[in-house]
């Protein structure tokens, strides 16, 4: 007697959900090498990160420098995906075992540090990506390399190995594609490097980023925007009364930090760092992505986009601040999106600290203009450890249910075949339709 269809459904289903929360409790427990079930490589160390006479212990994957360089070819110039003042950036491909058992190769973004202050920043930025995990926006640490003595005289190199993001930087979106962004894609951008900055703000003690600009906004696969480079980040501690108050912690500040024309002109002193010299920074970037006129340019006058929008924008000629190079919004809710985003920019690079928005309203109000846009926002793509799981689990069981089907058709066919006599081939067992897809990937243009 087979075992109805329905019933067996049900089964099969509870048993993969069950199977999918043993998997996830058990992932705790599981030596280093096993906890990554898509791409095992490397083995989970403790590493001493020295920045001055600061020492942070962070539990980490250690990879070996033979192994990075090799993936590098060699910090080879072809894979030179970014430079800075403090190190340099390679494309990485990676080996490491399958969930299958087979060998797979994982691309990862490799940062090298170009000095003995590239060094330093780069120990800050190890453990300001390890402490926020695995944060929403915030560009995701994948390990850390730790050159021994005796290679190739790199004693005590220490590299960084990131998530890579294939798309590039927000700056080179705006400033270098020969087909600019509209204006949802602009929006959407803005409301997820919001969300990450809101989410530093948001912990305790707070992470102030100290260098939000477009060059510092990486593009995943997904198309959603993360938060890199926290070389200069800095925790503070939150206080109670004042969501903003201004840095105030025992021992000696850090000293004024960023980069020209994001740099808030506020944060002239040492004690006055506070989350709203980020928010500052944000608003720079929204006025870039809604120009897509450069930060600071010289050929233009004035020459800083502050100084160049915010008098605009408070005469109500907002339309000569938007991007002459796609087309004006032609509904009325797309220009009163835009306009709300207009307004929180103006806020956000107030002279007046006071005036400034918290994180916090600047995510709502740029949900707001997004909602009232009509514009869709896409799906990020869920690459964590539990949803490769269950995306793997589900097509194990689909596969092992078909299997069951085929078997038992066959045994449908042999017993009919040699019981009966004229009979002819059962019908074909009716295959599975796909289910429709639910995406929200496209973005209107």
């Amino acid at each position: 007697m087979h075992m109805p269809l329905p019933f067996f459904l049900a089964s099969s289903f509870l048993f993969i959900l069950c199977l999918v929360a043993s998997c996830c409790c058990f992932c705790f427990t599981l030596p280093p090498k096993l906890q990554a079930f898509s791409f095992s490589i490397g083995h989970c160390t403790t590493i001493a990160l020295h920045q001055e006479e600061l020492c942070s212990v962070v539990a980490m994957r250690e990879f070996s420098y033979e192994e990075v360089e090799a993936a590098t070819g060699g910090f080879a110039a072809k894979n030179l995906v970014g430079k800075g003042s403090h190190g340099s950036v390679y494309m990485a491909r990676l080996r490491g075992a399958g969930a299958g058992g087979g060998r797979v190769k994982k691309v990862v973004a490799v940062k090298k540090a170009s000095h003995a202050q590239g060094e330093v920043k780069l120990a800050n930025e190890i453990m300001m990506l390890a402490a926020a995990g695995e944060m929403t926006g915030v560009v995701n640490l994948i390990g850390v390399v730790v050159a021994p003595a005796s290679a190739a005289g790199k004693k005590g190199e220490r590299m960084l190995v990131m998530e890579y993001m294939p798309n590039g930087s927000l700056h080179d979106l705006l400033h270098r594609s020969p087909k600019p962004p509209p204006w949802p894609r602009r929006v959407e951008i803005a409301l997820d490097v919001a969300e990450a900055v809101r989410a530093l703000h948001a912990g305790e003690p707070r992470v102030i980023h100290r260098d939000v600009k477009s060059a510092n906004v990486l593009l995943g696969r997904d198309g959603r925007a993360r938060l890199a480079d926290f070389s200069l980040a800095v925790k503070v501690p939150a206080a109670a009364a004042d969501a903003r108050a201004p840095y105030d912690a025992a021992g000696p500040a850090p000293a004024p930090a960023g980069t020209i024309g994001y740099l808030d002109p506020c944060y002239t002193e040492p004690g006055r760092l506070g989350p709203e010299s980020d928010v500052f920074s944000f608003g720079v970037v929204l006025l870039e992505l809604v120009s897509g006129r450069k930060v600071m340019d010289v050929n233009s006058s004035p020459s800083s986009i502050v100084a160049w929008a915010e008098p605009l924008v408070a005469a109500g000629m907002a339309r000569q601040v938007l991007d002459w190079r796609i087309t004006a919004p032609r509904c009325a809710n797309a220009e009163r999106a835009l306009a709300r985003v207009l307004s929180v920019a103006a806020r956000c690079v107030s002279e007046s600290v006071e005036r400034r928005p918290a994180m916090a309203e600047v995510v709502a109000e740029l949900h707001g203009a997004l909602e009232s846009g009509g514009w869709p926002r896409r799906r990020r793509d869920a690459d964590g450890v539990a949803a490769t799981l269950y995306r793997r689990v589900v097509s194990w069981g689909a596969s092992r249910l078909h299997v069951r089907r085929r078997v038992r058709t066959s045994k449908i066919e042999c017993t009919e075949h040699s019981g009966s006599e004229g009979s002819g081939a059962p019908p074909d067992h009716p295959s599975s339709s796909p289910l429709p897809s639910h995406s929200n990937d496209k973005i209107l243009t």
